[in-house]
């Protein structure tokens, strides 16, 4: 039996890659994809997964979710991934429109209906919280969560402290955070390095010679001059379909941990920090009434500080031939 996969997601360059990924791993049925504002308007992520959906010869529902975050005005990443998020190469309108269903409701049903449901977020985590408040027992159903989003160890992209899908809605984040949901955090720190696509990486994709191929190289090019201003490292750096190679192997995960985290929501000068507690101290009496709402729960996040990147290199390659 194939796995169900529930992607949620801000579509925009890597995003795309990463629904690739999936709808054309032959052991996985993608039974939705859910958008949300993030990256781009929700409106332009909608058209983004609904394009990429048709690229791939797939049939799979797509579902508009949040227009904004739980409580702060929405901030995209246009100047990361292009005004369509697609690196602004005019992709054609696709021929199928989204489903009428809200992403919150059509969420909701899918857990509902495929226990064991391996949900993977790649935006922010808006619909996620909505869909937890409105019905707390999903937590307990899902089969994995795992959720790019986070730089657990080390600097963000977007503040010195703060990953950018943690950042943009930081209160959805925490209510995930403490949710109860078997959360596999994969930090943008995972696609730095040896991680991003070097030139050899690029060249040898464009050998593949397919339409599949093309687009994913081609809607990055924004985003691959964007990351080396960011960073000064050269290539393409694709941290959604990272989290994605995780969600179909976890072995490519190298280095594991759990622990309890919590995500910063009142301070601006670390507001959506993922604050991870490698020590085990969260729970000493100084640090219990802070911490109480995720000791409450009692679910530690299981963390993911490095990958094989060999291997999560060849699953990209398999899924573009």
């Amino acid at each position: 039996m194939p796995r169900a996969f529930l992607i949620d997601t801000d579509v925009a360059s890597d995003d795309a890659v990463a629904l690739i990924m999936a709808l054309r791993s032959p052991d996985v049925h993608v039974v939705a994809i859910t958008t949300v504002a993030g990256n781009v308007e929700v409106q332009q992520a909608s058209r983004n997964a609904l394009y990429t959906v048709e690229l791939c010869g797939a049939d799979v529902p797509v579902y508009v979710g949040a227009e904004k975050p739980l409580s702060r005005a929405h901030q995209s990443a246009t100047w990361f991934h292009g005004r369509d998020g697609l690196g602004d190469h005019g992709y054609p309108t696709p021929r199928r429109p989204p489903e009428k269903t809200h992403a919150v409701n059509a969420m909701i049903a899918a857990i509902e209906a495929y226990p064991g449901l391996v949900v993977i977020t790649l935006g922010p985590l808006t619909n996620l919280a909505l869909a937890l408040d409105r019905s707390p027992s999903i937590a307990s159903k899902v089969g994995r969560c795992v959720v790019m989003g986070g730089a657990p160890c080390c600097e963000g992209n977007v503040t010195p402290a703060a990953e950018y899908n943690i950042w943009v809605d930081p209160e959805a984040a925490r209510t995930v955070m403490v949710s109860g949901l078997p959360i596999e955090m994969v930090g943008w720190q995972t696609s730095r390095g040896e991680s991003i696509l070097n030139e050899t990486d690029i060249t040898r994709i464009r050998t593949f010679n397919n339409p599949v191929a093309q687009f994913a190289i081609e809607c990055n090019s924004r985003a691959r001059e964007a990351y080396k201003e960011q960073t000064g490292e050269d290539g393409i750096s694709l941290p959604d379909p990272v989290a994605m190679s995780i969600a179909l192997d976890p072995s490519v995960g190298t280095q594991w941990s759990e622990h309890y985290v919590d995500v910063e929501t009142r301070s601006e000068l670390t507001r959506g920090m993922t604050v991870v507690d490698r020590l085990g101290v969260a729970a000493d009496e100084r640090n219990q009434t802070v911490w109480a709402d995720v000791l409450r729960k009692g679910r530690k996040t299981k963390v993911c500080w490095t990958i094989d990147t060999k291997c999560w290199k060849e699953a990209l390659f398999l899924s573009l031939r």
